[in-house]
């Protein structure tokens, strides 16, 4: 079996600490070409530390190389769109690291041009391949919590926007603050526990009230490349808050980089008509509900299974394959949407319809 030729565009965290080890240990049906990043040192560190690849510092590079078949986009959001795009013009296959891209023009850019190539694009919505949101998908599927009409989604932490003064903070770079960060997983992983709906109108405001003062900023824990950067950018929001409507449930969600309350909360409630689930996110969960007229708790806790790994493998095996992704840019697109939606409501003060924004 031909092994399929793979490049890693972008050499930072994410690249380093999931991507580059999955296609790993998937070293039999995959093999890595290039490590590129813009920073040649970064690209060289890779190849070095991994003990394979070429690296390079032009992305362009990678994609006029016959031997790579898809291409791995770990870079900054703003680049998402270009590189994705330019890959599938080029004949590559593309798994692009969430969101799909900054804003959702540039999102359906993308879907399209998966649809006119017929090649694989799938977005690294890594929690759809999470053990535990498969069983609790599974549940919900199969009646256990009845009529599911409401998710509430807490993603809050005290003090730890990352890297600010940088990327992370800077609108142009990354498109948003906590809510197209943390908030992109949390509002993917609902829409696919509850069979990805339409979205049809949302409500939202943000804040980016604590980290304003970049030196004066004193926080607990930071994280990512960069640390503070006393003279940089600080133009998104450290918090958030959102309702929306969809085919399906309501969902609520209430999210935070930075709070100035000093407890850490990461879950997924959902309310059905029979049951509700607590899912810890990226951890097991509690079902809550009656047997034989008495009020049952179960508990689920996952096993070892990374879901980095179970993620690569999808996506080569779609390379193979051509077969659909539950990480494919047709899902992946919805999110996009509910952001901007959230977004454009939070700039408006006002609820949006989501039926007022273009689709393919």
């Amino acid at each position: 079996m031909k092994k399929i030729g793979i490049g890693i565009i972008g050499c930072g965290c994410i690249a380093r600490d999931a991507h580059i080890p999955a296609f790993i240990s998937h070293a039999d049906e995959c093999e890595i070409k290039y490590f590129c990043d813009t920073s040649l040192e970064k690209a060289k560190k890779c190849a070095e530390d991994f003990g394979c690849g070429t690296a390079v510092s032009d992305w362009r590079s990678v994609l006029t190389d016959k031997y790579v078949d898809a291409v791995s986009i770990c870079v900054p959001n703003f680049m998402h769109r270009e590189i994705s795009v330019a890959a599938m013009h080029a004949g590559k296959h593309v798994l692009c690291e969430k969101p799909a891209a900054a804003c959702y023009a540039e999102a359906l850019e993308m879907q399209r041009v998966q649809h006119e190539t017929g090649l694989v694009l799938n977005i690294g919505v890594v929690t759809r391949f999470h053990e535990s949101v498969g069983k609790v998908r599974a549940l919900i599927a199969s009646g256990a919590l009845g009529d599911v009409y409401h998710v509430f989604v807490s993603f809050r932490s005290f003090r730890c926007i990352p890297g600010i003064g940088g990327q992370f903070t800077t609108k142009a770079l990354s498109g948003g603050g906590v809510l197209i960060d943390w908030g992109v997983h949390r509002i993917d992983q609902v829409m696919y526990l509850v069979g990805d709906p339409e979205p049809l109108r949302v409500s939202a405001a943000i804040f980016g009230c604590l980290g304003r003062d970049i030196p004066n900023y004193h926080y607990r824990k930071m994280w990512s490349e960069e640390t503070r950067n006393p003279g940089g950018t600080y133009d998104v929001e450290e918090s958030c808050t959102a309702l929306l409507r969809t085919s399906g449930p309501v969902i609520t969600l209430m999210g935070a980089w930075a709070q100035n309350i000093d407890e850490d909360e990461q879950f997924i409630d959902i309310m059905g008509t029979k049951g509700g689930v607590r899912l810890t996110y990226c951890g097991g969960y509690k079902l809550y509900t009656e047997k034989d007229g008495e009020f049952v708790t179960e508990t689920f806790e996952p096993g070892d299974s990374n879901m980095f790994e179970a993620e690569i493998a999808d996506f080569l095996r779609c390379v193979r394959s051509g077969e659909r992704s539950r990480a494919g840019i047709d899902s992946a697109v919805k999110t996009s949407l509910i952001l901007q939606g959230a977004y454009d409501s939070a700039e408006a003060g006002r609820e949006v319809s989501l039926a007022d924004y273009p689709r393919l």
